[in-house]
């Protein structure tokens, strides 16, 4: 598989601790910065996409990778959730805000034999 596309995003839960709801998050902030013009434009089919993302949080157990791979409206999601991002402790209440990491590749099984430049 060849990279076509990497996004980054960043996202929380500033109240309730849930770790899948910031990693939810940081995947839409990253989709949000993307286009992938370049399927239509090659006539390229979105469901031969492989979008692999990878999300950090500081308890990587406790995000539910599938309620994340569901963000995704297009391709075939290969979620990987390692330690990263941040907590931040409220010192008053003791509360913890999460804060979560995403990189978003878009993927495809492209031969660089069917690909060349083109002079200008």
């Amino acid at each position: 598989m060849t990279r076509l596309i990497l996004e980054l995003g960043a996202g929380n839960d500033l109240y309730g601790e849930d770790y899948t709801k910031a990693a939810c998050r940081a995947v839409q902030d990253a989709l949000h910065h993307s286009s992938l013009t370049l399927f239509r434009t090659l006539n390229l089919a979105h469901g031969d996409m492989q979008v692999n993302v990878t999300i950090g949080v500081q308890r990587p157990e406790r995000v539910d990778a599938a309620v994340v791979a569901a963000e995704l409206p297009r391709g075939k999601a290969i979620v990987t959730v390692v330690h990263g991002g941040q907590n931040v402790t409220d010192p008053d209440s003791g509360s913890v805000s999460v804060i979560a990491s995403a990189a978003v590749e878009a993927c495809l099984d492209l031969d660089p034999n069917d690909w060349r430049l083109s002079p200008t």
